[in-house]
């Protein structure tokens, strides 16, 4: 185990433009734990700096306010959506979901870091972040799946993080102003007025996030997570055939998906109607994904031209998607709903079931035609939650009932999408 040391540090401070003051720079230290080693290691135990941990970050918001805090991961000057999260496990998870690609996850829960890192917890291969804020960032390790600490593995993804910094107070901010873009840098020589402008001169909205995590040629699915704690048997052998739409899809979602007893085709977010129906698929999926739907038109014109051909499910841009291909309006909510813990109720079961949600956008249920049902509903701001339309077969979801991270109240689901592709397959 590693052991970390730090200088005390004053308490972290924010400023609305005003001169940056001196901050004298941490020094962290990794030192062997004393309590496996002998003596002749301990007398011998190198003093190795820690560089990662020791930058100073600045993250001016476009309200103002700068934020002082200290770097961890990469370098440079970063600019995105800052959001929060308040889950409390997961972090792995949030930070390879293609769902948050140009944004900033802020956790709420202050304390992060403690169990690494691991391959298999990963929801994508990679990272599409803006960034990451936290409150305390773990100095020790310990995990028996971890392979990696956090700060290494966003270094070797080029992936910025802060720590010490006033996450609640930012977190108040965003709830109450609504979400905020910021410049994330660890250059001195960028003045906070410079980075100031930057953050005011970018916008999210109407930015085509999802042909930048898509995948670019079709591919069938197969898990590659140690079978030793692989909790997505597939033991129900191929039964159906679907096709998955990438707008940014998580792991655990096809794994779901899979363990149902699906054979899996991915493919891009450009992938013409015409050739998925060439493959006959018994579904179609259309996954979550970053950004802004009313920014993918096309995507929107591939949902239409499938509508009534085949079964569809939708999960969170897919069920933004569907809302519109149906004739519906969606908006950009003022903070959006991330985290793990988001009562919905489930008005076809008559239950509420608690949920893992990341979204910015939501359907305007008052937009629909007749016809679309309105089934799932937030009990925290009465937000759509999920869709269906009987007569084409279609049902959506806005968040994620694949959960990880995050409650597996809604898994069911996944059985009702095979319920109906049997039953339009028994009419054909």
């Amino acid at each position: 185990m590693e052991l970390a040391l730090k200088n005390p540090i004053a308490p972290t401070t924010r400023s609305f433009l005003k001169p940056k003051p001196k901050v004298k720079s941490l020094r962290v230290f990794n030192l062997k734990c004393i309590s496996s080693l002998s003596s002749a290691d301990v007398a011998a135990a190198v003093v190795v700096e820690r560089p990662w941990k020791t930058s100073d970050a600045r993250l001016v918001l476009e309200d103002g306010s700068v934020w002082r805090a200290k770097s961890f991961g990469a370098r440079g000057t970063q600019v995105g959506e800052v959001v929060f999260n308040t889950s409390l496990t997961g972090y792995q998870e949030i930070l390879t979901d293609p769902s948050y690609a140009g944004q900033f996850v802020l956790m709420t829960n202050p304390h992060i870091g403690n169990t690494g890192v691991n391959f298999d917890d990963e929801e994508s291969r990679q990272c599409f972040l803006a960034g990451l804020v936290i409150r305390s960032l773990s100095i020790s390790t310990s995990n028996w799946r971890c392979t990696k600490e956090l700060g290494d593995y966003l270094l070797e993804r080029n992936i910025m993080g802060i720590y010490d910094v006033d996450t609640r107070a930012i977190t108040r901010r965003l709830r109450q102003d609504g979400s905020l873009v910021g410049v994330l840098t660890t250059e001195e020589s960028k003045t906070d007025e410079d980075l100031l402008k930057m953050s005011r001169s970018w916008d999210i909205v109407g930015i085509d996030l999802i042909s930048g995590v898509s995948c670019t040629a079709p591919y069938e699915w197969a898990d590659k997570t140690d079978p030793e704690w692989d909790f997505n048997c597939e033991g129900r052998g191929k039964i159906y055939h679907v096709i998955a739409y990438d707008f940014g899809i998580k792991n655990n979602i096809l794994r779901r998906l899979a363990s149902y007893g699906c054979k899996i085709t991915v493919v891009p977010s450009n992938w013409p109607a015409s050739e998925t129906l060439k493959m006959k698929p018994d579904g179609v999926l259309f996954s979550n994904g970053p950004g802004d739907p009313s920014a993918v038109p096309y995507a929107v014109e591939t949902v239409k031209e499938l509508l009534g051909k085949v079964p569809v499910f939708g999960i969170c841009m897919g069920h933004q998607l569907l809302g519109q291909a149906l004739g519906g309006r969606t908006f950009k909510m003022k903070f959006g709903h991330h985290g793990g813990n988001h009562p919905v109720r489930n008005l076809l079961a008559n239950r509420v079931e608690i949920s893992a949600q990341n979204h910015n956008y939501a359907v305007d249920p008052a937009s629909l035609p007749e016809g679309v049902e309105v089934t799932h509903v937030n009990l925290n701001d009465g937000s759509c939650a999920g869709l269906a339309f009987p007569a084409l077969n279609v049902m959506s979801l806005q968040y994620h009932p694949e959960a990880s991270p995050g409650p597996h109240d809604s898994d069911s689901v996944f059985g009702e999408f095979m319920e109906l592709m049997k039953k339009v397959k028994q009419k054909a």
